[in-house]
């Protein structure tokens, strides 16, 4: 029943799949690489999240090593405990978008919408928001700044895997002031469109009108 309602809502996406019954798995692969190549590059593999068959859990892989093909993990493109495969689905088919379309991407374009300038870290896990707004990225983090990161918690994941924006007030030393700004999700994805809109508002907000 998994196979058949996951398959059936990848298909529905634009996403061809199958399942390969020697390894026991679901398998979905980009449209341009043929069923019988789908290993050979990266390629997303499809499981319940859970012992009862609830809930979806997509993550993708690629070969490496000769002669012996292995394979390592790339990234979760997508879990739930929820029963939205469709939103699974949809997941996937963005991680095999090109280019792949992200979370941060969204949010970075909500606020642009403001005129509000963000910096990300090294490492793609959260964007400072310096309250003033000439301040140089290279200082944005050593002065009165937002930080904002997802529950997911890389900012890099794609928009489907959204699972809510977390915003924090820090003060010059880089220390978080209080309770989060704005806080959404309860670990399901939410959606990232109106999300990203909302705590760009807010930003703006506190840019304009910064709490001293």
């Amino acid at each position: 029943m998994f196979n058949t309602t996951v398959l059936a809502a990848l298909a529905a996406a634009g996403v061809p799949a199958y399942f390969d019954e020697d390894e026991g798995l679901l398998i979905a692969h980009p449209a341009d690489v043929p069923q019988g190549k789908a290993v050979l590059g990266e390629h997303v593999v499809l499981a319940p999240r859970d012992r009862d068959g609830r809930g979806y859990y997509a993550v993708a892989w690629e070969p490496y090593g000769t002669p012996d093909l292995d394979f390592k993990e790339v990234a979760t493109v997508y879990e739930t405990a929820g029963d939205d495969v469709n939103l699974c689905a949809l997941a996937v088919a963005q991680w095999f978008t090109t280019p792949r379309p992200t979370a941060g991407a969204v949010l970075l374009a909500a606020l642009a919408e403001w005129g509000i300038t963000a910096h990300s870290d090294d490492l793609g896990m959260s964007y400072a928001i310096p309250v003033d707004q000439t301040t140089p990225a290279a200082d944005a983090r050593n002065r009165p700044h937002m930080s904002i990161g997802d529950r997911n918690p890389s900012v890099d994941h794609v928009p489907a895997a959204h699972t809510g924006w977390t915003l924090f007030l820090h003060d010059e030393n880089g220390e978080p002031i209080g309770d989060p700004l704005f806080i959404s999700g309860d670990g399901g994805p939410v959606d990232c469109d109106a999300d990203s809109a909302a705590v760009a508002e807010l930003i703006a907000d506190m840019v304009t009108y910064p709490v001293s």
